[in-house]
């Protein structure tokens, strides 16, 4: 406090073991804790390239989401004793002659301002009713809503043959969460079929005893939820 945010300075750095390691880099302020985004890591480190695309390898446009691929200095050649998985993550660029992209798996867009808002992990993408679906998108939203603290949706299955969207909210402290509201903020950025049928409000998410997220104690919404 004494000396705001600039001593100790910290970074938030992403990055995986495919690139040894880290990939982007932002530096934090007291700024952060008001971003609607609360995901945002930043930009490539200088020995790194980064590219957003979809599903035909095409550059994706600012803010709509995409696969993070990685090129750089930092790429490892591979994994070892696994051909077959090092072709399918490990691709050639169609940007530039002789380079390899790393296929993170990962989800992100970039923001107006040139950084990177990750969303979640691709397979975590689903698919209903013909509509290929992010749920880390969607997670994002709702993060952006005022009064939620943390978010998880998931397409449940608690009747045969209806799929569907419930997504998991946890409000902030002395905060007023519903599922009007949160239904109407939704609505504001992202399409119909997008919008969960249902929300559960949790004092906290269920974790497994590693600390990771369980969902399979995810909770059953109520009817008219």
């Amino acid at each position: 406090e004494h000396y705001g945010d600039e001593r100790p300075r910290l970074i938030n750095m992403y990055g995986i073991t495919e690139t040894t390691v880290h990939v982007t880099y932002r530096p934090l302020a007291k700024a952060d804790l008001s971003l609607a985004a609360d995901s945002v890591i930043g930009r490539a480190i200088p020995d790194m390239h980064i590219y957003i695309l979809d599903d035909t390898l095409q550059p994706a446009p600012i803010g709509v989401s995409g696969e993070l691929y990685v090129g750089g200095a930092g790429l490892a050649r591979g994994y070892l004793g696994r051909p077959d998985l090092t072709a399918e993550r490990f691709v050639p660029s169609p940007f530039a002659d002789g380079e390899r992209l790393y296929r993170t798996g990962d989800l992100v867009r970039y923001l107006a301002d040139g950084n990177l808002e990750f969303l979640g992990r691709l397979d975590h993408q689903v698919k209903l009713r013909g509509y290929r679906i992010e749920l880390g998108e969607i997670e994002a939203a709702l993060v952006g809503h005022a009064g939620v603290e943390q978010a998880v949706v998931v397409a449940r299955e608690d009747s045969p043959g209806d799929k569907r969207l419930v997504a998991y909210v946890v409000g902030k402290a002395e905060a007023a969460v519903d599922a009007a509201s949160l239904r109407a903020q939704l609505k504001q950025s992202l399409p119909d079929y997008m919008v969960p049928s249902a929300f559960v409000v949790l004092e906290a998410l269920p974790l497994s005893p590693n600390g990771k997220l369980d969902r399979k104690a995810l909770p059953a919404p109520e009817q008219g939820a």
